[in-house]
């Protein structure tokens, strides 16, 4: 009965005044607004866009347009998000719908769901900067969250990574504080060669030099290679050697494969020219017996006796 009452009532207000003071102006201005909204998701669309390629000019790159892609729907996403909640707004407005418990409603859902999920936002951001700063890209060899390892998959919530030993880290973005890239745009390997006291270290650093030029020229390793080797000469004595230090360049994750042949082809030459590389002086301490004496290590060609003398 109540029911009826109310459709009623309703039915005796659509008069033509009513309809032509308020129906009519209130659906023409849905309408604007639903034409605005579509305006404006597509002008966000195209902004999000443009707005990516404004920072990186580089094309033809697969990883730039993997990231690109990334941070665009992001954006886009949140573009998107922001105009069709006002747009909701304003149509409720309209329809002479009281929005205020609607509001109330949507903030402590929003402020619980922020409660819950502050983890994953914080993952998000913090991924999303990652990627617009061009920090890590796929193919990288980087140290994050004390974790290191080729970087096999970055999105905006974690990047994967699996080490030398096939080990795979699921790293969140969020707990990462610095990113140490060891493949960024070049790589370095530096050397620390040691030689005995006795060498020329002029002499030592002349055949340094002609292995890196014949392994520049190697075709093999001279795509590789982006530059001479610098080599900076003396850089210190240690306890049983003095130290040369050198430093070469490569394109980025080839160090270590230019390394390990220049550390092969320097070996063979050192061993030419009877240039010696020292090891540490190490003292082996035998011990005593309850009478005090100490065991002779035994010397290929001599006896064996104790530290009296007694053989």
């Amino acid at each position: 009965m109540n029911n009826q009452a109310s459709i009623n009532n309703f039915l005796g207000k659509l008069t033509p005044e009513y309809i032509g003071e308020r129906v009519i102006p209130g659906a023409v201005n849905v309408v604007v607004i639903l034409i605005l909204m579509l305006i404006a998701l597509r002008m966000a669309k195209m902004v999000s866009t443009r707005m990516l390629m404004m920072f990186h000019k580089r094309k033809g790159d697969i990883e730039f347009e993997k990231r690109a892609n990334t941070l665009s729907s992001v954006v886009r996403y949140t573009l998107t998000l922001t105009i069709l909640s006002v747009s909701l707004v304003m149509i409720l407005g309209e329809l002479r719908i009281n929005i205020a418990p609607v509001l109330a409603t949507a903030g402590i859902v929003g402020l619980a769901v922020g409660f819950g999920a502050q983890t994953l936002v914080q993952d998000v951001i913090s991924g999303f900067f990652i990627l617009l700063d061009d920090q890590i890209r796929v193919g990288d060899v980087v140290e994050i969250a004390g974790k290191s390892g080729l970087v096999e998959k970055v999105d905006l919530r974690m990047t994967t990574l699996r080490d030398m030993s096939g080990n795979v880290h699921y790293v969140r973005h969020g707990k990462i504080d610095f990113v140490t890239n060891m493949t960024k745009d070049f790589s370095n390997f530096v050397f620390d060669i040691p030689v005995g006291y006795h060498e020329n270290v002029d002499a030592v650093i002349e055949v340094i030099k002609k292995i890196d030029k014949d392994l520049r020229q190697d075709p093999e390793f001279r795509d590789d290679i982006i530059a001479p080797m610098e080599v900076m000469g003396l850089d210190h004595f240690s306890d049983s050697a003095i130290v040369i230090r050198a430093r070469t360049t490569t394109r980025p994750i080839k160090q270590w494969g230019v390394a390990r042949e220049f550390n092969r082809r320097l070996k063979t030459a050192f061993d030419e020219k009877k240039i010696e590389m020292p090891l540490r002086p190490v003292t082996i301490y035998m011990g005593r017996d309850k009478e005090g004496n100490a065991p002779v290590p035994c010397v290929p060609g001599q006896g064996t006796g104790n530290a009296n003398g007694a053989a």
